[in-house]
């Protein structure tokens, strides 16, 4: 079973770049589900879909980009760095 867990929002933030951001999800083939793989700052909705294009995927079936200002963001793990906690590296 599923332990319940409590997640709050994180709000966003603002990646010290003038240009908006967009949120980049491709499918690579076509009975797959759509996944999140990164982040693009453009100009308007059509430069993000180049931009995405070229840094994760010519050959993906679907590229989608949508404003990261309206995904709402929600985690169970602290936002902030507590120096004492041991950090864990992804492979």
């Amino acid at each position: 079973m599923v332990e319940d867990s409590r997640r709050s929002r994180i709000e966003s933030d603002e990646r010290a770049n003038p240009l908006p951001q967009w949120e980049v999800f491709v499918r690579h083939r076509e009975a797959e589900p759509m996944c999140h793989v990164g982040s693009v700052a453009a100009e308007n909705e059509s430069n993000a879909h180049e931009h995405a294009s070229t840094l994760f995927d010519w050959y993906a079936v679907d590229v989608w980009v949508c404003p990261a200002a309206a995904v709402g963001r929600y985690s169970s793990r602290s936002t902030s760095i507590d120096p004492d906690e041991p950090r864990v590296s992804e492979q």
